[in-house]
């Protein structure tokens, strides 16, 4: 059941706070079976548990919020005991780099996907972050359009529930994207 303050993937978008968002989501649709590098965004009910900032490019969005700095990583591992958890570098298994050239992890909300107690190839790092262009698919995240990013950063809070419904495909989402675009 969905409450005042939820975040709601719809096929036009994420509904946050009365505002239908166009975003993105992963190349491989919505799965109830999420895996490890599959593209999939999962489905199920989430919580927003962490806000992370490039520091260098923006300022700090929320009090809660927490800069990324260089040497941030996530690992991706699904063998390792850090699997879908910030590390430090160096870091040897696979990750994730959270400080990125381009600018889609300027600002990021993360999800409690298969986390904090991480089982191996659930998948990992689904985040909500700026989208590549309207259209693009992630690789199991949501993304959408930098202002609207920065405008749900400032309206979410720990915890706020994220409902992503099955039955979602990757090409809803993207033409509604593509359609904000024009």
């Amino acid at each position: 059941m969905q409450r005042p303050g939820d975040l709601r993937l719809v096929p036009m978008g994420l509904f946050a706070f009365g505002q239908t968002l166009p975003c993105t989501i992963g190349r491989g649709g919505v799965s109830a079976g999420k895996r490890e590098g599959d593209g999939a965004t999962p489905a199920g009910l989430h919580r927003i548990i962490g806000l992370l900032y490039r520091p260098d490019r923006l300022p700090c969005p929320a009090p809660w919020a927490r800069a990324i700095l260089p040497g941030d990583l996530w690992c991706d591992a699904p063998d390792d005991p850090a699997y879908n958890n910030h590390v430090r570098a160096p870091y040897v298994a696979s990750h994730e780099t959270l400080r990125r050239a381009d600018p889609l992890y300027d600002l990021v909300l993360l999800t409690d996907w298969n986390w904090p107690d991480a089982r191996a190839g659930r998948g990992s790092a689904i985040f909500l972050h700026q989208w590549r262009r309207p259209g693009y698919p992630t690789a199991g995240c949501i993304a959408m359009a930098r202002t609207d990013l920065h405008w749900l950063a400032e309206r979410a809070a720990p915890g706020t529930r994220l409902i992503v419904p099955q039955g979602i495909t990757r090409h809803a989402a993207r033409r509604a994207a593509v359609a904000h675009q024009v």
